[in-house]
C-alpha cells in the first residue's frame, strides 16, 4: 500500500475523478480483512472536550492546517486538556473539517498502520463538515492519523475511550432503532429549539422507545433541520457545563445528520445547545450501561475496510428503496459473532435525497434516519448497525450510490 502515488490513492478511495462533472472511476476495491482484536473492550464516557484544533497556533494539537496529499498524527493519550489514559484502545472522536477548498476526502486510522483504502468524510463544496467515528489508538502515544487529500483545517473532539473491562467501563446494548424527538410541527413537535440557548431533552422517558434507566450513555444520531445557515450545534450530558465542542456544523442551512455517543445527564436527559434557531430530530440506535445484563456486547477494533461501494464493478449500481448488505459475506473478514456494526456511510446521490436509513436486516424499517442530502451533496454519517444475520438493510428516498466502510463492530 505504500507504493500507491496519492493521485490513485484518490480514485481508489473516493472514487470520482475530478473534471468538470465527477465521473465514477472502475478501479476494483481490495482492502485488506478486518482481523478480530484479541480483547473485547468497553466503553468510558468523559465530559466532550476538544483535543485538536489546527487553527490555533502551531503544536501538537494545533497548527498548521494539514497540507493537501499529507497525513499528521495526533498523540490523544498525549493531550494536556482531555486527559485520556495512555491504557485507552480506541476513541469515540467526533472529526470536523474547514477546508480552504473542494476537499475531495479525509481518512481517520491508528497511527502506525497502513492508511486503509476509506474515508472518513468528504466536503467537495469546501464546506465545514464533521463526522463521529471510533478509532483505535495507535503508536505514539495513543496517536490517530489524519490524511486530506487538500489542505484543511480540522478540529478533533473526543466524548469517550474504549478500555479492557474494568471498574466502571461500560457494554454496549443494541436496540432496534427508534425516534425520541422531532421538533418538527409538522411531525407534532413544538417547533425549532431557539438559537442561543440550551434545551434539554429526555430520553428516558419517551412513549414507544424505551431505554431503561440503567443507561449512562446513549448512541444517537442528530439532525438538523434549520430555518438558515446554523453555525454550529453542541450536544452534552445534561446538568454538566457547556463543552467548547461541536456535534455539527450547517451553514448551508441544508438538512445535515451526524451520530453521537452522549453520557447520560441529569434525570439521563442530554443538553442541546445551536447557534442559530433549528428543528432537531435524534434517533437511537443503542446504549452502555453496567456489564452482566442479557445482551451485552464489547467493542473489538477491526482494520478499516470497504464493505460495499456500489460504484464499482459487482457492487450493484445506484439504487433507491431496498437494499440488502451482506456484511458478513464481504471481504472484510468480520466474524459470525458480531451483533453489531460500526460503519461509515457515504452517498453520492443522482439529485436530491430526501434521507437514507440503515437497520438490521430481517426486521421492520425503522421510523428513523440515518443521513440527509437534500441538497444532493456527497454526505457521510457513522452508523452503529444492529445484525441478527450478518446482513443489514439500507433503504434510500432517492437514487443514489452507497459506500460502507466497516471500522469496528460489537459483539459478546
Amino acid at each position: 500500500m505504500q507504493t500507491i502515488s496519492r493521485s490513485v490513492r484518490f480514485l481508489l478511495v473516493f472514487g470520482l475523478a475530478v473534471t468538470a462533472v465527477f465521473a465514477v472511476a472502475q478501479e476494483q476495491i481490495t482492502a485488506a480483512p478486518a482481523e478480530p482484536a484479541a480483547q473485547a473492550l468497553q466503553f468510558v464516557p468523559v465530559p466532550p472536550c476538544r483535543v485538536v484544533d489546527t487553527r490555533n497556533p502551531n503544536g501538537t494539537f494545533g497548527g498548521p492546517p494539514i497540507q493537501g496529499g499529507t497525513a499528521r498524527s495526533f498523540p490523544i493519550s498525549q493531550s494536556p486538556t482531555c486527559r485520556i489514559p495512555l491504557g485507552a484502545t480506541a476513541y469515540s472522536l467526533n472529526v470536523s473539517v474547514v477546508p480552504m477548498g473542494p476537499l475531495g476526502y479525509l481518512t481517520v486510522w491508528p497511527t502506525g498502520q497502513p492508511q486503509p483504502l476509506t474515508a472518513s468524510l468528504n466536503s467537495l463544496d469546501g464546506r465545514i463538515k464533521a463526522n463521529a467515528a471510533i478509532v483505535a489508538a495507535g503508536n505514539g502515544g495513543g496517536a490517530v492519523s489524519v490524511f486530506a487529500t487538500n489542505t484543511t483545517n480540522v478540529i478533533v473532539d473526543i466524548n469517550g475511550y474504549f478500555v479492557t473491562q474494568r471498574t466502571a467501563s461500560l457494554a454496549f446494548y443494541p436496540m432496534s432503532p427508534c425516534r425520541i424527538a422531532d421538533t418538527r410541527p409538522e411531525h407534532g413537535g413544538s417547533g425549532p429549539i431557539p438559537g442561543g440557548n440550551t434545551t434539554n431533552f429526555h430520553i428516558l422517558t419517551v412513549p414507544g422507545c424505551t431505554v431503561p434507566g440503567a443507561a449512562l450513555a446513549y448512541s444517537l444520531n442528530f439532525s438538523a433541520v434549520p430555518n438558515g445557515p446554523l453555525f454550529y450545534l453542541t450536544v452534552w450530558p445534561a446538568g454538566g457545563p457547556r463543552p467548547v465542542v461541536s456535534t455539527l456544523n450547517d451553514t448551508t442551512g441544508t438538512i445535515v445528520a451526524n451520530a453521537a455517543i452522549v453520557g447520560a445527564g441529569v434525570g439521563g436527559d442530554v443538553s442541546v445547545y445551536p447557534t442559530n434557531d433549528t428543528n432537531l430530530v435524534i434517533d437511537i440506535n443503542g446504549y452502555f450501561a453496567a456489564p452482566g445484563a442479557p445482551n451485552a456486547l464489547q467493542l473489538y477494533v477491526a482494520n478499516p475496510c470497504r464493505v460495499l461501494d456500489t460504484r464499482q464493478p459487482g457492487g450493484g449500481g445506484a439504487f433507491s428503496g431496498m437494499l440488502v448488505v451482506d456484511v458478513l459475506g464481504s471481504p472484510c473478514g468480520v466474524p459470525n459473532t458480531a451483533q453489531a456494526y460500526v460503519l461509515n456511510a457515504t452517498v453520492v446521490p443522482q439529485g436530491a435525497l430526501g434521507y437514507l436509513t440503515l437497520w438490521a436486516d430481517g426486521a421492520s424499517q425503522p421510523v428513523v434516519s440515518t443521513l440527509n442530502a437534500v441538497d444532493g451533496s456527497i454526505t457521510n454519517n457513522m452508523a452503529i448497525v444492529p445484525t441478527t444475520n450478518g446482513k443489514v438493510d439500507a433503504f434510500a428516498s432517492g437514487t443514489t450510490q452507497l459506500i460502507l466502510d466497516l471500522n469496528n463492530y460489537f459483539a459478546p
